[in-house]
């Protein structure tokens, strides 16, 4: 690691306080803020570091085999994993859509197929897929899918439908015109019903939106979609890797043929001012715990879920 006792700026975080997704506060600190691409992850060897912000840095999807260097490295520093998770992937060099479609057990295929058959004899017109990629595609595409995305729970609740104002739409246009985006649309006659939204990084796909309209949810048209751009894109035989990215998922789970034990670790200065934070952050991430352990024993977390994105 480099530049372990600088104090450059660094960017303004807001650290989430949540429980169940919901956001309590924010403990705002000055931080180096360290993504990891899945290039970084899968390297023999740990990237350079930048200097620390004024308080630290924020080290995203980690390798968890990294952590006892880097915790004997800053010794004196506080050291703290914020979010464990598993980095799913999907190796796509030398494969083809057959190679990825039998990762499935032979259950989960009829299951996916069924679910395919089913969603498409809902419509008289059946259900189509279509692909958006040069600039004029991708154009058109934020234009339909910021209206699907404004309806989805990831939107209303949490802030994190597909971001469609027009400086993003504007960048998302000139990234397709560098072929550096892929999307797909699932139709049902002529109503758009789920989105893909998916940037890419070189050779790697990286999973970025994904969402459906709320009235379909029950036939699964985002996952019905995204068996079906896995298929384009496996034929365009370009990519190695489809990302995952950060945080876990039944999806990525289900999807994703590889993983690699990632966390996201703060790494703090030890003033008392940051002591105090972290005891804020331990004390309701227990506090969460505790509730997540009651409702699964009460067997009712399904039901807190469904209740909690309306």
């Amino acid at each position: 690691m480099t530049g372990s006792g600088s104090r450059d700026a660094g960017e303004r975080v807001a650290l989430r306080v949540e429980i169940a997704g919901r956001t309590l506060g924010h403990v705002r600190r000055e931080l180096a803020v360290v993504p990891h691409s899945l290039d970084d992850i899968l390297a023999p060897t740990a990237r350079a570091m930048p200097p620390a912000g004024r308080d630290g840095w924020l080290l995203r999807s980690l390798p968890r085999d990294r952590l006892p260097a880097l915790k004997a490295e800053l010794d004196r520093w506080l050291v703290v994993e914020r979010q464990a998770y598993p980095r799913h992937y999907v190796p796509m060099a030398g494969q083809g859509f057959d190679d990825w479609w039998q990762g499935f057990s032979s259950k989960t295929r009829s299951t996916l197929s069924r679910k395919a058959r089913r969603l498409s004899d809902q419509f008289a017109d059946g259900t189509a897929v279509r692909a958006y990629r040069s600039a004029d595609e991708i154009d058109a595409f934020m234009g339909i899918a910021a209206a699907l995305s404004a309806q989805t729970y990831q939107a209303r609740l949490m802030q994190a439908g597909l971001p469609a104002g027009d400086a993003d739409r504007a960048r998302a246009v000139a990234a397709a015109a560098g072929d550096k985006v892929r999307a797909f649309l699932l139709f049902a006659g002529e109503r758009a019903i789920a989105y893909l939204y998916l940037p890419v990084e070189r050779d790697t796909l990286i999973y970025a939106y994904l969402g459906y309209d709320p009235a379909f949810a029950a036939m699964s048209p985002g996952t019905v979609l995204h068996v079906e751009a896995m298929r384009a894109l496996f034929a365009e035989g370009r990519f190695r890797a489809f990302d995952f990215t950060e945080g876990d998922g039944a999806h990525k789970a289900q999807f994703g043929r590889a993983s690699v034990d990632c966390a996201d670790i703060l790494v703090l200065r030890p003033t008392l001012r940051n002591r105090a934070a972290l005891g804020v952050m331990r004390g309701v991430d227990r506090l969460a715990g505790a509730g997540k352990s009651l409702l699964d024993h009460l067997g009712l977390r399904a039901k807190a879920k469904a209740l909690i994105r309306g």
